[in-house]
């Protein structure tokens, strides 16, 4: 910070500016300096001084609007309303003896088969219902939610909106001082606050991708504590993220065999944990914060809690298996090309070409206006010369184009009505040889859109954990042969159960499986 501060002023003191233009450069280069000078406070965690340039109102305001555009992608889990509360129940017993007790906490459980977990500024957590079903006890559930907490308690998010801030700052003060660009006095106010509002802008969606490997460490250093002072095993941090970065590691294979992105935790390291001896070492500093007693996991609760649970994807969201879409909601059937990566993402579905070359998605368009044709051509800005075809795709209205992105790729789109609602399939390739050679593929997918029957929409259900208990010498590749997991359904059991990647089933103890 000093330095910069320095920097500045020498440059102040030094640089030969026309008249009129030295209090522009002076007035900015100071009110760089003052925001740098100015922000830094105390680390509720470690007791220093951390560069911050956000308030703690200023953080939970943050917070809440971030909150509010996370529940616009994702939706709560309501299938087992029990297991929202017991999620709230487990991370405020974390809360009660945090650093940062006084901020108002939310857990909320997302109805997502994503493998993740993510705190936003001022007391946010979630945790994905995909992330539940890799674990296996309460503890588990305790470091994911302790590690989350952490980031908040040590207010990491603040430390990288306040670095982004810096940046942007000296970068704009760099560039005045090189004479790249000169602006009015009028615009340095608009130009700090475009800064800031640039480096503000991250949300939810910017902060699920993690931070960096100190502040990942800290965050586990953090929960392991959290958990030894709340009558948890810390070491359940190691087996937790040990546990998620089997599933990692498996999952990258199982994407690329079932044509979708692989799930991963953020909070996950390149190493596995049985090796890092670093994540060892922080996550020992925690036993001097154990209670005495019998420490329980309480793995029977968490299994009781999480039975009948959703595996994969949900009714509600729509079910991709074997790029077969159904929505039971919205009554519709899309069948991908074989062979096509696709992906049933919040607001649309997505597939790719096995080199990638051609993309096809799905998406809702909402209630439509005038024909399929007039919806197409307001919708791609096209002329009334344009070619836009009326037809019909299995008994509903529709419009087809063929024509080219403002880059140059070719594209060829359905609007399809159905129940008062607009869809949008389209298929565009990144050259023409691709579209050649792949819209065949397009249009199948595109005359595969139907209205599902009442019988398949009655029959539309998701999977589901069960728990059973293990018999003697039950095995994963048995229950493998009745489970509707498919080619990999030996791996997801022993995954799903803690015992990857050559466990068996212990008598006596109860197992989760998918039906």
């Amino acid at each position: 910070m000093l330095p910069f501060l320095f920097m500045a002023t020498y440059f102040i003191s030094v640089v030969k500016e026309p008249m009129g233009m030295k209090t522009n450069l002076s007035v900015f280069v100071a009110l760089g300096c003052m925001l740098l000078v100015s922000g830094c406070a105390v680390n509720p965690v470690t007791g220093r001084q951390n560069f911050t340039l956000m308030s703690e109102a200023g953080e939970i305001q943050k917070g809440q609007e971030a909150a509010a555009k996370v529940r616009k992608v994702y939706s709560v889990y309501k299938d087992l309303p029990g297991l929202q509360s017991y999620v709230t129940e487990v991370g405020q017993k974390l809360v009660k003896i945090s650093h940062r007790s006084q901020l108002d906490y939310n857990f909320t459980v997302l109805d997502s088969p994503q493998v993740n977990a993510f705190a936003l500024p001022g007391g946010y957590v979630y945790i994905t219902r995909g992330l539940l079903a890799y674990l296996n006890s309460e503890a588990e559930l305790a470091a994911v939610l302790g590690h989350e907490i952490g980031h908040i308690t040590a207010r990491h998010s603040v430390q990288q909106y306040s670095a982004a801030i810096a940046a942007d700052v000296a970068a704009n003060v760099g560039a005045l001082v090189a004479g790249m660009f000169m602006p009015p006095l009028g615009s340095i106010g608009g130009m700090v606050g475009q800064a800031i509002q640039t480096a503000l802008g991250l949300t939810g969606s910017a902060l699920v991708l993690g931070y960096g490997r100190s502040q990942e460490l800290e965050a586990d250093r953090l929960g392991a504590q959290y958990l030894a002072r709340s009558g948890y095993d810390p070491k359940a941090m190691i087996t937790v993220i040990g546990a998620l970065k089997n599933q990692e590691l498996f999952d990258i294979e199982a994407a690329k065999q079932e044509g979708r992105e692989p799930r991963r935790y953020h909070g996950l390291f390149a190493t596995h944990p049985d090796n890092d001896t670093r994540l060892h070492e922080v996550v020992g500093e925690a036993s001097k914060y154990e209670v005495t007693g019998v420490k329980d996991d309480h793995r029977a609760e968490f299994l009781r809690q999480t039975d009948g649970m959703i595996f994969g994807d949900s009714a509600d969201h729509g079910v991709l298996r074997h790029n077969r879409f159904q929505h039971g909601k919205l009554g519709i059937w899309v069948t991908f090309p074989a062979g096509w990566r696709a992906q049933n993402q919040p607001d649309s579905v997505a597939a790719a070409s096995p080199d990638r070359e051609t993309m096809m998605s799905l998406s809702h368009l909402g209630n439509p206006e005038g024909s399929p044709a007039d919806f197409a051509r307001n919708h791609f800005h096209l002329k009334r010369s344009d070619n836009v075809l009326s037809v019909t795709n299995n008994g509903l209205p529709a419009a087809l184009v063929t024509s080219t992105t403002q880059d140059g790729e070719p594209f060829k789109a359905g609007i399809i009505y159905l129940d008062n609602n607009a869809y949008l399939l389209i298929g565009r390739s990144k050259s023409s040889a691709a579209f050649a050679r792949d819209q065949s593929a397009i249009n199948g997918t595109i005359e595969s859109f139907r209205p599902l029957t009442e019988a398949e929409k009655n029959s539309l259900k998701p999977l589901e954990i069960r728990t059973i208990m293990a018999t003697k010498d039950m095995t994963y590749a048995e229950l493998a042969h009745e489970s509707p997991l498919g080619q990999n359904a030996e791996n997801y059991l022993r995954l799903i159960n803690g015992q990857y990647n050559d466990g068996e089933p212990i008598p006596g103890l109860i197992i989760k499986i998918v039906k």
